[in-house]
């Protein structure tokens, strides 16, 4: 799989948002309502008077038990927006299993999900750390303004090449409903997209 910074994602984000017909309004809201803003942006990309939301019985299954990464495959498999081919889900086998999703409402936005313990861990690539201009004041700037983003934390990972590279992710109990799991998800890939507008000036042409 090609290895893209969120940048390019950020980009055919916008895209399809303009393809929509949808139009770019900024606000400005203490952090403590960044949740509702989320959800009320969602609703208000519906046209009106469309559903409040879509597979709602799929999205409120649970029985109770610890998600493994295959169980929340089958559960994710049945969620509107991958049954229908808006969004991709692949299962990649291995020692520890792990989930492939591919968010066409974010650009194709990849994101990985995984198992650990008693937690379901969300995450997405942001970009490399050779692509920041000065990185000990963008690491100032996400300590202080971290709150903006809800649920989503960033941090600094080494890939399997070596390569230094900073991640967003997010973390949610095993035992979560299906509902709270989709929550999760679709609030990373939308701070991803709003974290690399925030600190878009802070990185170099190549990213």
């Amino acid at each position: 799989m090609e290895r893209r910074s969120s940048a390019y994602y950020q980009r055919r984000h916008r895209e399809r948002l303009r393809e929509k017909g949808l139009v770019k309004k900024e606000l400005w809201v203490l952090p403590e309502f960044a949740d509702e803003l989320l959800a009320v942006e969602k609703r208000m990309r519906q046209p009106r008077g469309a559903a409040a939301g879509r597979g709602q019985v799929e999205r409120d299954m649970n029985d109770g038990k610890v998600w493994t990464a295959s169980g929340l495959y089958d559960a994710l498999c049945q969620v509107e927006e991958f049954v229908y081919g808006d969004s991709q889900i692949e299962l990649i086998d291995g020692a520890e299993p792990s989930l492939h999703l591919v968010m066409a409402e974010y650009g194709d936005l990849p994101l990985f999900v995984a198992v650990v313990g008693e937690q379901i861990v969300v995450e997405a690539l942001l970009w490399p750390v050779a692509h920041v201009r000065d990185a000990a004041a963008f690491n100032e700037e996400v300590l202080r303004t971290h709150k903006v983003f809800p649920l989503s934390t960033i941090g600094i990972e080494t890939l399997a090449d070596g390569e230094a590279v900073y991640m967003m992710f997010g973390a949610l109990s095993a035992t979560s409903s299906l509902s709270n799991v989709l929550y999760e998800i679709e609030t990373l890939a939308d701070n991803v997209i709003k974290a690399t507008e925030a600190y878009e000036t802070q990185l170099l042409e190549a990213a």
